[in-house]
């Protein structure tokens, strides 16, 4: 009986796990054991198996590699990481829902969206330092690239500003009850889809040269103080962290009383500096990162 030779000598001896997997969802399993209750699928190919509880440590390995296996196919060696509240609206849109307030002649509707369009602000200067990091950067031996929670908000604009620039960008994005879309700004075969919170942030941290961080609310400060908490520590390098609009984060912490109260040392207030603008966060990076300016800046 002849057997058919290999096309090369370098072709696999056994068939993938793809070809396997193809195979068997094309072939009709026998009557016996296509039933529901059934453990005829392969291990790998069985979604009732893959989720069931003993197979957490399994699925946190999957978030672990995935991103981490497709941003090294892209050749994504070097991130900067802007965090930011997913509430915050686009200058347009807070101008629109202001003007609808007026229209309707309701007070406290107004109000609110007076404060809305007073914090949009930090939606055009995420932006706008998006758009400069991925621009000036493109030139580098290491581009830097723009990731965010993939969200909307601060995220979104992250990520819209890279694309205004031409460059790719990273969504990390999360299973949540509200806001789980991810934006329709980050490149589509970079943005994931999260389970594991923890997973997610050490993503955030694996790749980052530096951390921006713009005002928002619990899960911005859950992000910005297990990076501090990190960088304290010693637990990861030391990178730039960036924090937007020092009299938000001056009301929101007092950061002298917990120096002054011992529960940090006064060293710890420099592990981050307070910028007001894109093009000062961009500036303060080159310099902590040692990044010459792009050959027209300035023109």
């Amino acid at each position: 009986m002849s057997r058919k030779a290999p096309s090369s000598v370098h072709e696999r001896n056994f068939p993938s796990a793809r070809d396997e997997a193809t195979a068997a969802t094309a072939a009709t399993p026998p009557s016996r054991y296509d039933g529901p209750e059934s453990s005829y699928r392969l291990a790998f190919t069985d979604p009732a198996f893959l989720l069931h509880e003993d197979l957490r440590p399994v699925r946190l390995q999957l978030e672990l590699l995935k991103p981490e296996m497709v941003q090294r196919q892209h050749g994504i060696d070097a991130t900067v990481v802007v965090f930011g509240s997913a509430r915050t609206l686009p200058p347009e849109v807070a101008q629109q829902r202001l003007r609808q307030a007026q229209a309707d002649g309701d007070a406290r509707a107004e109000a609110r969206a007076r404060q809305a369009l007073e914090l949009s602000r930090h939606y055009e200067e995420a932006r706008r330092f998006a758009e400069l990091v991925t621009r000036d950067s493109q030139g580098l031996a290491q581009p830097l690239a723009v990731v965010t929670g993939g969200g909307p908000g601060i995220m979104e604009a992250g990520n819209r500003g890279a694309l205004d620039a031409g460059g790719p960008s990273i969504g990390l994005n999360i299973v949540l009850p509200h806001e789980s879309e991810p934006n329709p700004y980050i490149t589509p075969e970079l943005c994931f889809r999260f389970h594991y919170f923890a997973m997610r942030k050490m993503h955030f941290l694996m790749r980052s040269v530096a951390l921006v961080c713009f005002p928002g609310g619990f899960g911005t400060l859950d992000e910005l103080f297990e990076v501090l908490t990190l960088t304290q520590t010693r637990k990861v390098h030391r990178r730039p962290i960036l924090l937007f609009d020092r009299a938000f984060w001056t009301s929101l912490i007092d950061f002298d009383h917990l120096v002054h109260t011992g529960m940090i040392g006064a060293e710890d207030l420099e592990l981050f500096h307070f910028v007001e603008t894109a093009e000062q966060a961009w500036q303060l990076l080159r310099s902590e990162l040692g990044i010459d300016p792009a050959p027209d800046a300035g023109n």
